[in-house]
């Protein structure tokens, strides 16, 4: 049986506004700090940075075992204005340069080492990794081959690269400057290793957390 006080219950109508007075009472919800920031297409302030805190990691990705100095930060600088500022080459190259010693370590000085990097993509010049790349050279004293392979589109996931120049040297260097999925680094060694090359591979920053 519905008691009187049911009644004038039901009897309130909603536009009493008892609803909205209920959900201003009640606390605001967290915010997730974890949560994904979404932000717009042309919105670059969520490009990749790195701090150059030193943090070397052996890395196994995409089928590559790689070696890398620094890490992908949320602050620092922009990884397109460290490719932009030339004097970043000297700097990486005399970063790596000890890391490449001493993980080589009497390997490298009894000789047959080269060091290649990944085909130009959009740069007829050399661009930061071939930079790199030869100050590397020069800093171990060994070869430094520019054009070992070549590669007809942009895509980085799943390409295949072609050969243009076989170093004699049996045992190579490959570097590049930023690794994020590693797809570039497993294309040179699907190439190389074709031909019987021992291979070593190299960047400065691990572009993936």
């Amino acid at each position: 049986m519905e008691s009187f006080a049911d009644g004038l219950l039901t009897d309130v109508p909603d536009s009493a506004g008892l609803s909205d007075l209920i959900s201003d009472l009640e606390p605001p919800k967290p915010k997730d700090l974890f949560a994904p920031v979404k932000r717009q297409a042309w919105d670059k302030s969520n490009e990749a940075r790195c701090d150059f805190s030193y943090r070397l990691r052996i890395t196994r990705r995409s089928d590559v075992t790689f070696i890398s100095i620094w890490q992908k930060t949320v602050y620092g600088r922009t990884l397109t204005d460290i490719k932009g500022d030339p004097a970043m080459v000297e700097f990486c190259a005399k970063s790596i340069v000890p890391v490449i010693r001493d993980t080589l370590g009497v390997h490298l000085d009894k000789g047959g080492w080269c060091i290649v990097t990944s085909p130009k993509r959009r740069h007829k010049a050399r661009n930061f990794a071939s930079l790199i790349s030869e100050r590397i050279a020069e800093c171990l004293a060994i070869p430094f081959y520019e054009d070992v392979a070549f590669c007809h589109t942009r895509q980085r996931v799943n390409a295949e690269f072609e050969l243009n120049m076989l170093p004699d040297e049996p045992n190579i260097i490959v570097f590049d400057d930023f690794v994020t999925t590693g797809q570039t680094l497993a294309a040179m060694k699907r190439l190389l290793t074709r031909y019987d090359k021992n291979l070593m591979f190299y960047t400065c920053i691990n572009n993936k957390l």
